[in-house]
């Protein structure tokens, strides 16, 4: 057993202190499905609802255990590290200076206080993460705390790679395990050490269309900076990864790194709450939204995906229905030039199909103009309704524009 191995599997040792093993449960739905034996590892099922807490974990108890008189620990972070961090510092019996935007949702900063109690403090600074974060590290460096990253830190790799520890425990090695990848730290971490003691399992890595930061780093050799990222998917919405993790993944393959579509990950999130009753916030469906496109390399193999997060905001609900609506062709927004005349609104009307309904219509009369714009929002069951709508239209004579998929048009409009 090599160092980091033997790091890895002490750390989590520790964390029995702290919390049981997450479930690894085998899921009959996606198993019957793709043809496979598909393994969830449920880091939603967490204390915090998230892998985060690990990696806080390890990284203070060894802090601790080097200088016993350090009594604070700082963050910067808006989501599931700040969760873990608070939690940590309340089983520490340490104060925690928790830095978060000032747009941070009350609900995650709730969480936040809940789970650190009289142990933590927060402060919402900046508009924005990177002002949060260049603020949180000078208050830390000018109070004498320790800064605790999410996943720039060999000690929190050390931590996360506590997944693959538990995994091992309770199967034999598995043919594949997908990953979803933010800051690098939960992937790099049980890249190590799968590594080190078991080479013959395949990895496959997944980030978000919007945030590919991984994937940019394997292209130029070396961590990149993205110039714009999607923020949907927002644990692991990264814009680089940390330069430690990538130590890691820098030998990776560019085909093992797959990009999931953010719409697509609603659609996901959706199933597997409809079906499975099972709650995941968007980065924590990223490795179970991945199989669609590995489905011909995992038939017939056991493979496991890690969900890595269930703190799911159900005031997204909306959205991300809407979303997965959009992606699956069921829901489409048109807008319609519609003569203004009466009978105009009937003569469209008799066009839809039985199972096409309006969800959305705008419409102001205009005064001196023959015609006026409709903006409209159709639901349908099935995404080929669509296609048999427009020919209707076409057929007679109605002007329409879809702009279902115009991202300038839907961020004023939709």
């Amino acid at each position: 057993m090599t160092d980091f191995s033997r790091k890895a599997r002490a750390a989590t040792v520790e964390m029995r202190k702290l919390f049981p093993p997450t479930p690894l449960q085998r899921n009959d739905f996606l198993s019957e499905r793709f043809d496979a034996e598909i393994y969830l590892k449920r880091e939603d099922l967490a204390p915090v609802r998230s892998y985060k807490l690990r990696g806080a974990f390890n990284a203070m108890r060894k802090v601790l255990a080097d200088d016993p008189e350090q009594g604070l620990f700082v963050c910067a972070s808006a989501g599931n590290h700040a969760q873990g961090v608070a939690y940590v510092c309340r089983h520490f019996g340490v104060r925690g200076v928790v830095f978060m935007p000032v747009t941070t949702p009350q609900q995650k900063i709730q969480k936040t206080r809940t789970f650190g109690g009289d142990a933590i403090e927060i402060r919402l600074t900046g508009d924005y993460f990177d002002d949060t974060l260049a603020e949180a590290k000078a208050w830390c460096t000018a109070e004498g705390g320790h800064f605790l990253s999410p996943f720039d830190d060999a000690d929190v790799i050390e931590g996360q790679a506590s997944v693959m520890v538990e995994i091992l425990d309770e199967i034999d090695p598995p043919d594949m395990v997908i990953l979803p990848v933010g800051g690098g730290g939960l992937s790099g971490g049980v890249t190590r050490y799968l590594s080190q003691t078991a080479p013959m399992v395949g990895l496959r890595y997944v980030e978000p269309e919007g945030g590919a930061s991984l994937a940019a780093a394997v292209a130029a050799g070396a961590p990149e900076t993205l110039a714009e990222v999607n923020s949907f998917v927002d644990g692991a919405a990264v814009a680089r990864i940390g330069n430690l993790p990538f130590e890691a993944l820098s030998h990776v393959a560019p085909a093992d790194v797959l990009k999931a579509p953010e719409d697509r990950i609603c659609t996901t999130i959706l199933e597997l709450l409809n079906v499975e009753g099972i709650v995941l916030e968007p980065a924590g469906a990223l490795s179970v939204d991945a199989l669609s496109d590995l489905a011909n390399q995992i038939r017939g193999r056991r493979i496991v995906c890690v969900t890595s997060g269930g703190n799911f905001d159900f005031e997204r609900l909306p959205e991300v229905k809407e979303r997965a609506q959009r992606y699956s062709g069921v829901k489409k927004y048109i807008i319609l030039r519609l003569p203004q005349r009466p009978g105009a609104l009937r003569d469209f009307l008799d066009l839809l199909g039985p199972e096409d309904d309006i969800a959305r219509f705008e419409y102001m009369k205009k005064s001196a103009r023959n015609f006026g714009s409709v903006l409209l929002g159709i639901e349908t069951t099935h995404a080929a309704n669509f296609a048999a709508l427009f020919a209707r239209l076409d057929a007679q004579g109605f002007v329409y524009n879809d702009i279902t998929t115009n991202e300038t048009m839907a961020e004023f409009v939709i």
